[in-house]
């Protein structure tokens, strides 16, 4: 069986948890406390040397760490992974997106606030990282005008990696009654089958 190496407050550990689930695959999830240095482990540093978390063990004794690679590899010949070259091209857009200016911002902020001791010196870059996350929002709320999901007719793997911080971005702070589309498209999310919440593990 699988093995997920997780954190079960960690967003990119959900959105592993969220896919796999949405696939009906089993696995067997593996609990590492990040606060506590469990991944700073040499036992854990030998599986994967970025020492993070989502880190999946498949059957063959393989590993594959970083969540985006995560989602792709059981995205493969799914739904969740477009077949038109431009729509796979574009999911793979938002899914950098999600790690560039989304994920750097909100779930920074999140964590700062929701999971830890919020240090002086995050304290002056929390103002910064919210603006930044809120301008993340914004770009999102204008997409999905229109639209039901990032990519094509259908929940992609884009909209995976981008629900799983969103979701929770109240937790860093974030006010989200603004953005309308944003709003209804996670009630779309949380509706779709094989839906989990982020505290199940």
């Amino acid at each position: 069986m699988i093995k997920l190496y997780d954190h079960l407050a960690s967003g990119n550990g959900y959105k592993v948890r969220l896919l796999l689930s949405r696939l009906a695959i089993p696995f067997e999830r593996i609990e590492l406390d990040i606060n506590a240095g469990e991944t700073r482990t040499a036992e854990f540093l030998a599986r994967n040397p970025s020492g993070r978390i989502p880190l999946v063990e498949l059957d063959d004794g393989a590993y594959l760490a970083e969540s985006g690679a995560i989602l792709f590899y059981f995205a493969q010949n799914t739904a969740f992974l477009p077949d038109d070259p431009l729509a796979r091209a574009e999911m793979l857009q938002w899914m950098f997106f999600e790690q560039y200016e989304h994920e750097p911002n909100i779930a920074v902020a999140r964590h700062w606030l929701a999971h830890g001791a919020i240090s002086t010196e995050q304290q002056q870059q929390l103002a910064d990282k919210q603006a930044r996350g809120v301008a993340a929002l914004t770009r999102m709320e204008g997409h999905l005008g229109g639209r039901q999901w990032f990519v094509g007719g259908h929940c992609s793997i884009a909209d995976i990696a981008l629900y799983a911080y969103t979701h929770v971005a109240a937790e860093g702070g974030f006010e989200l009654a603004p953005f309308r589309h944003v709003n209804a498209w996670l009630e779309r999310m949380a509706g779709e089958p094989g839906h989990i919440p982020i505290t199940q593990a």
